[in-house]
């Protein structure tokens, strides 16, 4: 059997739940793997009558009235996606068979190291442009990108018929993996959020997620985690039930887009130390546990161990930072995400939005309170949700109408469920409030007014940029669109096309970031600092035990300190700024020693 080339070492994350609900259909053609969020079955179900009708294929609604129509719809949409990249990648490989144009500007996307573009070059040197010969070639050397999924494993709402709840299937999380485990794409569900157990032990319900004795698996599982730890202890517990991680996919706690879960202060490129040097340990570890419960379980034990992928993402934003993650730290993919937010033929959004982002300047980009999951949050000033927003709370109409209630996990006021988002939950909480008003300080009940009403509809306003690039009519409440990008967008300031981010990427172009940019370390190391820096000003009545966390925060950042200061010493790379970064380092491990000891 003929082992097909990897095409490219980049992967476009899942990004809100609209920006990629349709890039593999966009992009996958051209070797380039990407993530869909299936959170949103409403939004699913319209992406799946939009492209039904654009490329004329049988589309049957599936309505709320059916039985499982969240699962339903996502195995729908799915089947679509993965019939629709299938068709374009063959159109594809006949056009670059019969186009020399189209196969020079397919080469000129390619990595300069790729084997697939090295292959390539010595074929055609060989002789003349034969399509036949050309096509036969593609055949056993190319594949189209993976359609991957995402699911937040805590987005696991419990559902209702009416007043009765229904079985944990068909929670939201439960039924959106039943939703892809039914489907026919041959690709990776990427868990994100941290450990469900119940969704983990769901998963051995489904054959799919379980290897043969060779080793095939038809659906992957990659784990997004934090650090070493977390991939250990997910990973084995996983392999307990005889489900294999395919791939760990590191993700920078606060240089990223959308929720950021931050660490203890570990900082990326320690983490990525960690699994460089332990990664034989890990795959040790998880074969021996997968290999007993398979026997247990009475299924196929592979042949020989099952592969496993180390990717990282979180700011990165130069060829020289990408070529260095494949090298030093031997990680097998990095993912640029935010960047392609500025990519019309890459993610879905609307031009607004778009535009917004690309004239955005780094005091634009925040972290912010406003989602529902009381987790801090990436995002953007000046967005039309912001606006919305405003306005009903001048109006006296703080919160959202909540029409779709993936959020509504909180059971305070509600035991079916509450989004802290909704108007129906902030009018309990601003009632409450008024209340106390003679009791408490005019600035402390501005204070509390603002902690409740600035939490923003991510339902609604995350899906919302599909509608209008689409031009899909948008019913009910305005919203508006709420954007999610990393801090690293504060650097590319203009629309691109597809090609010109890929080489860009691959370092055959390098004009499309600030020259000012930081080192995307750095600019994560400052991003903690000033997390540290926030966090300690409210300690004033900590208890010993937040004394003592803080206190190894601030330890941890130090130790990363001196980490960088090693590392860069000892690589070739980056040496033009080396004078820079260590005057930064220095500076910040100034700042952190001046800090007042935590002492507990």
């Amino acid at each position: 059997m003929t082992t097909q080339l990897s095409t490219h070492t980049f992967h476009i994350p899942v990004m809100g739940l609209a920006f990629t609900i349709d890039s593999p259909i966009r992009v996958a053609q051209y070797g380039i793997d990407s993530v869909i969020s299936i959170a949103d079955d409403e939004l699913i179900e319209k992406m799946n009558a939009f492209y039904a009708e654009k490329f004329q294929l049988p589309y049957q609604e599936i309505s709320k009235k059916m039985q499982d129509y969240r699962a339903k719809r996502i195995t729908s949409y799915l089947n679509l996606v993965d019939l629709v990249v299938k068709e374009k990648f063959e159109h594809y490989k006949t056009e670059l068979a019969h186009s020399k144009a189209k196969l020079d500007h397919f080469m000129a996307m390619l990595p300069t190291k790729s084997e697939l573009k090295t292959k390539l070059t010595t074929f055609l040197s060989e002789g003349v442009f034969c399509p036949t010969q050309i096509k036969s070639f593609l055949e056993k050397n190319l594949s189209p990108g993976s359609i991957d999924v995402n699911i937040m494993t805590k987005l696991d709402k419990d559902n209702f018929d009416g007043k009765e709840q229904l079985p944990v299937e068909f929670n939201d999380a439960h039924a959106a993996l039943r939703g892809f485990a039914n489907s026919t794409v041959a690709s990776s569900l990427v868990l994100s959020a941290g450990m469900n157990p119940r969704l983990f032990s769901y998963m051995e319900q489904f054959d799919v997620f379980f290897p043969s004795m060779e080793g095939k698996r038809n659906k992957k599982i990659t784990l997004k985690v934090s650090d070493y730890r977390s991939a250990l202890i997910q990973g084995n517990l996983l392999a307990k039930k005889g489900i294999w991680v395919s791939e760990y996919r590191i993700e920078s706690g606060l240089n990223c887009g959308g929720h950021a879960f931050a660490t203890d202060g570990f900082l990326l490129g320690p983490i990525l130390e960690e699994f460089k040097q332990k990664k034989t340990e890990l795959l040790q570890s998880t074969t021996d546990l997968l290999n007993k419960a398979l026997l247990t379980k009475g299924k196929a034990v592979p042949e020989q161990p099952l592969p496993l992928k180390i990717t990282v993402q979180g700011g990165v934003g130069t060829a020289e930072e990408h070529q260095f993650l494949l090298d030093y730290y031997e990680v097998d993919s990095v993912g640029w995400g935010s960047p392609f937010l500025l990519v019309p033929e890459a993610t879905s959004l609307d031009q607004e939005t778009r535009d917004l982002l690309a004239n955005a300047k780094e005091a634009d980009f925040y972290l912010s309170n406003i989602s529902p999951l009381g987790v801090p949050f990436n995002t953007l000033k000046g967005t039309t949700n912001d606006f919305f927003k405003t306005q009903r709370i001048k109006a006296a109409k703080a919160g959202s109408s909540c029409p779709k209630k993936f959020l509504a996990l909180s059971k305070e006021y509600d035991p079916t469920g509450s989004c802290t988002a909704s108007k129906k939950y902030q009018d309990i909480k601003l009632a409450l409030l008024q209340e106390r008003k003679n009791e408490i300080s005019g600035e402390q009940f501005e204070k509390e007014f603002h902690q409740i009403t600035e939490k923003s509809c991510l339902c609604v306003g995350l899906a919302n940029s599909s509608y209008l690039e689409m031009d899909i009519p948008i019913k009910g409440q305005s919203q508006g669109v709420v954007v999610c990008p990393g801090p690293n967008l504060a650097y590319f300031d203009k629309e691109v096309s597809l090609l010109q981010m890929v080489q860009h990427i691959y370092g055959t172009t390098n004009d499309l970031v600030a020259a000012n940019r930081p080192h995307f370390f750095i600019k994560e190391l400052s991003l903690y600092v000033a997390y540290y820096s926030k966090e300690i000003a409210v300690l004033e009545a900590a208890s010993a035990q937040q004394l003592k966390k803080a206190n190894q925060f601030r330890m941890n950042l130090l130790d990363g300190i001196l980490y960088y200061k090693k590392m860069f010493e000892s690589t070739p790379y980056f040496k033009a700024m080396q004078t820079g970064i260590s005057e930064v380092l220095d500076r910040f491990e100034t700042e952190l020693k001046l800090e007042q000891e935590v002492v507990y």
